[in-house]
């Protein structure tokens, strides 16, 4: 049983711009539109185990009611009453039909993440209605927040449950709840982000939320009469050059974990070096910054998958000459469908696939990197199939080129490899493709060529949107090199030793062992 408040209280800490943009007039007629979806008509009297849609996204934000928060916004802004009437009629239907631990509610209604983002609207709806219902439903929110069992430590989740609680904690005068939401906040963010800025949630997506959550966590924590913590600042800060690095030449995040391919990151300070390594498991590497047709990659590696991110590991991304060449599957929904569970397999991914059971949350090593002024050049290794397996990346810069080498200790692997929508086919023939989009033309390359295959894929481009594109397979082999030739159309190969010099339309490009070998 949860204690009941006081209505007399401290300051309501209302930051409502962390609301998300809402049709306001829209929920005012009683509709509501979230998570991408069709408009749905609530009514008068809100059925609030609905989920029309069948979403889990949709679900949630009918509980979070974030959006009813947005009402209250709309009142402070224009002084229009009806708004904050129609905001206090939903806050108190939601309170009376979704007791916690009542027969046949919502099982969103109470779930961790809905709680943390719901109290804070009902914090602000509580500075200009005080009611004992109200006031007794955020004590019982603070309560639930405040519960370790039910707490997400270095997850954004987490986060979310921690600037509930404070403003809670404020609004109700308990200070000790204000207080435990600070000490947890700081000890999770020294989880969640490393000292380089590398989220563990392993998706930048989710860099790019945690750092927008963090600029609230700070405002509610000043305008609480606390201090900063030193901690939480400089591991924003430190975020924010994760975040630039995973952002690719068109603005758009790279789409890696759950990272939908068309979420922008602007904002974010382009400075610093052009390639650069988080030990958290990322590569990212340009030619320039806010350039829009500056080679761009990344290259997987580090901790097994966990939370957002994917089975990618050794997986790359590529663009060149201001086109994506190299994609992954990316992010299409939270729903527990076989195409988003198969989104998250090796096989969604540029990885090269051996023989043998994967197994899942294997770690892969960086084993050694190389930097030049006109090439980087990165090697990993991992056992996820059993035997070892090992990429060498190279990428070279004008001419614009990425050479990849593969091989497996024992047996033979298979290297998957998913190009950009925009690129169809253009020609086949024995180990080398020619895509193109217009007059443009890409040439993949592969040692030993005969066996390759070229297959129908299916990629995300945003939530709950696919693309059908290119996907090209290797012959099963215990090596494969493969060369991603921008900007030509089956450029010539020559061997000399132990080298092997590409001739692209900007000049030839020579490599040495391990790009060299052919088998």
């Amino acid at each position: 049983m949860f204690w009941r408040a006081r209505t007399t209280s401290g300051r309501a800490i209302c930051l409502s711009d962390q609301f998300p943009a809402i049709k306001v007039e829209e929920v005012m007629r009683r509709r509501v539109t979230f998570a991408g979806m069709p408009p749905v008509e609530l009514g008068a009297d809100v059925d609030w185990t609905a989920n029309p849609h069948g979403n889990r996204s949709w679900a949630l934000n009918l509980h979070a009611l974030r959006w009813m928060g947005r009402l209250v916004a709309e009142f402070e802004r224009s002084g229009e009453h009806p708004y904050l009437h129609r905001a206090s009629d939903l806050a108190e239907q939601w309170i009376r039909e979704n007791p916690r631990g009542g027969a046949g509610i919502s099982p969103w209604a109470w779930a961790e993440h809905a709680v943390a983002l719901r109290a804070p609207a009902l914090v602000c709806l509580s500075e200009h209605v005080r009611t004992r219902l109200l006031w007794d439903s955020l004590a019982e929110h603070g309560e639930v927040l405040a519960d370790r069992a039910l707490y997400r430590a270095g997850h954004n989740h987490g986060l979310d449950q921690d600037i509930a609680l404070l403003v809670v904690g404020c609004r109700l005068g308990r200070a000790r709840w204000r207080d435990l939401a600070i000490r947890r906040m700081t000890a999770s963010a020294e989880l969640a982000i490393d000292e380089q800025g590398a989220l563990r949630e392993q998706a930048p997506r989710y860099g790019l939320y945690v750092h927008r959550r963090l600029g609230v966590a700070l405002r509610a924590i000043d305008e609480s009469g606390a201090a900063p913590p030193q901690t939480l600042i400089a591991r924003r800060a430190a975020l924010e050059a994760y975040v630039a690095h995973a952002t690719q030449p068109d603005g758009f995040l790279a789409p890696i974990g759950d990272s939908p391919a068309s979420t922008r990151a602007d904002g974010f300070p382009h400075e610093g070096p052009v390639v650069r390594v988080f030990d958290g498991g990322y590569v990212f590497g340009r030619t320039a910054w806010d350039d829009p047709r500056s080679a761009y990659y990344s290259i997987r590696f580090g901790p097994g998958r966990r939370m957002h991110g994917h089975e990618d590991h050794l997986g790359v991304t590529y663009s060149a000459q201001g086109r994506r060449v190299l994609v992954e599957a990316g992010f299409h929904s939270y729903e527990r469908t076989g195409y988003v569970e198969w989104t998250r397999s090796p096989e969604a991914h540029n990885v090269p696939v051996a023989e043998g059971a994967f197994r899942p949350g294997t770690p892969t090593l960086l084993v050694g990197s190389s930097t030049g002024p006109s090439r980087e050049s990165f090697e990993l290794a991992d056992d996820a199939y059993g035997p070892t397996r090992t990429r060498h990346v190279l990428v070279n810069h004008g001419p614009d080129l990425m050479a990849v080498q593969d091989s497996v200790d024992r047996g033979t692997l298979r290297s998957l490899w998913h190009f950009a929508p925009s690129l169809k086919p253009v020609s086949q023939s024995e180990g080398a493709v020619v895509l193109g989009d217009g007059e443009w033309r890409v040439t993949l390359l592969q040692f030993p060529g005969a066996g390759l295959a070229v297959r129908p894929g299916l990629i995300s481009t945003g939530y709950l949107r696919t693309a059908e594109v290119v996907t090209v397979v290797s012959p099963p082999a215990a090596g494969v090199l493969t060369l991603i030739v921008p900007g030509a159309a089956d450029p010539r190969v020559s061997f000399s030793g132990d080298a092997l010099t590409v001739h692209t339309p900007d000049g030839p490009v020579t490599l040495h062992a391990p790009y060299s070998r052919r088998t």
